[in-house]
């Protein structure tokens, strides 16, 4: 599924995937591939520029770290024929770093990267495209937990946004492909990868907000959203805390990441209505998923 909304710069964002019903991780696969890997672009001085982008961004910032992210390459979506069968979505993913998402994705000059072509994956396919991570969380009083990013982050400081942040390759052992090409191993690494996808969004939330782990469902998978602007994606899920607002205030003073964000809200769907206009576009698709799922809630 993709949908296009169009809001101002920033703000514009492409659903590329939506499961309104929610996947739970049995309905979640990986097919981790170098298949999946970013293809450099034809043009040197396009390639060259990526390094360039980032010694200049290190010199302005010794702290910045190139880690190893997970490439978003794709997924396919089995809804099933037969009404017994579960919905099941497999994400295609190579792999990428921070420093060629910083010298592609934020570049100034990123829509040189792009192909022309409907098909999303072959138009960043010259992109690092790292899959980010949102959650949805709903806590014990029904409200939604909105973060406001500080003005020292490099993305859109001082912007609403849901906790979150990578899935991290090194969680699972993959600092590359090698040792992940024989088909003896891929079905391990898979699963582990697919594994992560869960398990991070779980951390970041814990690290972000302050809740406990234990605190926490499961949580569901509800699609992917792409910021139109440098073509960023990230996964959304949904989920439940057994805090009350007031309660998670009160850890998120203590939050192991606190100092990524400037305040937490627990917002009603009115409040997230208006909040919405400051969000990044990924993350404003995220609260677009959020809203078809419970469209699919109520009419079910």
């Amino acid at each position: 599924m993709e949908e296009k909304i169009s809001c101002d710069g920033g703000h514009e964002f492409k659903l590329l995937l939506s499961c309104p019903s929610g996947l739970s991780p049995s309905q979640v696969s990986v097919v981790f591939n170098e298949a999946y890997d970013r293809i450099p672009h034809p043009d040197s001085s396009l390639e060259q520029s990526i390094s360039e982008i980032w010694d200049a961004r290190v010199q302005q910032s010794s702290s910045l770290y190139n880690g190893t992210k997970f490439r978003y390459g794709g997924c396919n979506f089995n809804v099933g024929n037969d009404p017994k069968q579960q919905p099941h979505v497999s994400l295609q993913l190579g792999l990428t770093d921070y420093r060629t998402f910083v010298g592609t994705n934020l570049s100034p000059i990123w829509e040189r990267y792009l192909v022309q072509s409907e098909d999303d994956c072959i138009q960043c396919q010259h992109t690092s495209s790292p899959l980010g991570n949102g959650a949805l969380v709903e806590t014990s009083d029904k409200k939604i937990l909105v973060l406001q990013r500080s003005n020292k982050v490099g993305e859109f400081p001082g912007y609403f946004v849901f906790p979150g942040g990578h899935p991290e390759p090194q969680e699972v052992g993959i600092i590359s492909h090698d040792g992940f090409k024989e088909l003896n191993q891929c079905r391990p690494i898979n699963s582990k990868v697919s594994q992560e996808m869960f398990d991070s969004i779980v951390r970041e939330v814990v690290e972000e907000i302050g809740a406990p782990a234990d605190s926490l469902s499961s949580p569901i998978f509800i699609g992917i959203s792409r910021r139109v602007l440098n073509v960023r994606p990230t996964a959304f899920f949904f989920i439940k805390c057994n805090l009350q607002s007031d309660e998670i205030q009160q850890l998120y003073s203590s939050a192991e990441d606190g100092f990524e964000s400037t305040q937490l809200y627990a917002v009603s769907m009115s409040d997230l209505e208006n909040m919405a206009s400051k969000m990044p576009g990924c993350h404003r698709g995220g609260f677009a998923l959020y809203k078809l799922m419970e469209q699919d809630a109520n009419n079910s």
